[in-house]
């Protein structure tokens, strides 16, 4: 191998071994897979995957932002998610056959692992581990996807709006902090709301006091 490649080897190993999918495989078996994968850069605003194209690969970003999206009947942008470094997507397709059943958008400027449907399912028929947690992650989105449905049946604007708050939170030095910084308007994408009423409630939070900013950072008070 040229230098060039291993440290490329390198730096896949450094993220695929952060990756949950594949927490626990031995290092053999994490360089095979650094071998195999290969690189893609996506600048902002850039689509990384579109709705209905063939599934071929399984992307794992390691830097930057992504948001999964999809469009409602009147052509409007719905936010599904928002994948930081670490995360993956498009294993679905790689497990059933189907096109991708979403965008995937570049949110800034981001390089991401890819790799291919042969070597994924390799991957999974020699390693009973990674298919079996591949499964503990479908069934956490799936539950994911329940809680999003209740909150927008059961829940209002304002409760829509915490929820999301602590679900992009994280707890820092004893205080519970929102890590993803999101615009309001992609806010409004991900809970069904206008970035106007998005922005009375977060108004109406931070001068009750539930939520306070702390330079770029968001501080749930009492988290």
């Amino acid at each position: 191998m040229t230098q060039d490649t291993l440290a490329k080897c390198g730096l896949s190993l450094v993220v695929l071994r952060n990756v949950p999918l594949f927490a626990g495989l031995e290092q053999g078996e994490l360089e095979k897979l650094g071998r195999v994968a290969g690189r893609r850069r996506a600048g902002r605003g850039e689509f990384v995957v579109r709705a209905g194209e063939e599934t071929d690969a399984l992307y794992i970003l390691i830097n930057g932002s992504a948001k999964v999206t999809n469009c409602d009947e009147e052509g409007r942008e719905i936010i599904l998610a928002i994948l930081g470094p670490g995360e993956f997507f498009g294993e679905m397709g790689l497990i059933d056959g189907s096109p991708r059943s979403a965008n995937v958008v570049a949110q800034e400027a981001c390089e991401l692992l890819v790799m291919s449907r042969a070597d994924f399912h390799r991957c999974m028929q020699d390693n009973f581990q990674v298919a079996l947690k591949l499964m503990h992650i479908l069934v956490q989105r799936l539950r994911e996807a329940d809680r999003k449905i209740e909150s927008l049946a059961l829940l209002d604007v304002y409760g829509r709006v915490a929820r999301l708050l602590l679900e992009m939170s994280d707890m820092q030095e004893g205080r519970r902090v929102v890590v993803r910084k999101t615009s309001k308007q992609d806010m409004a994408r991900m809970i069904g709301a206008s970035r106007e009423m998005v922005s009375k409630v977060m108004r109406d939070l931070e001068n009750s006091g539930y939520i306070r900013h702390d330079g770029d950072q968001i501080v749930i008070n009492g988290g």
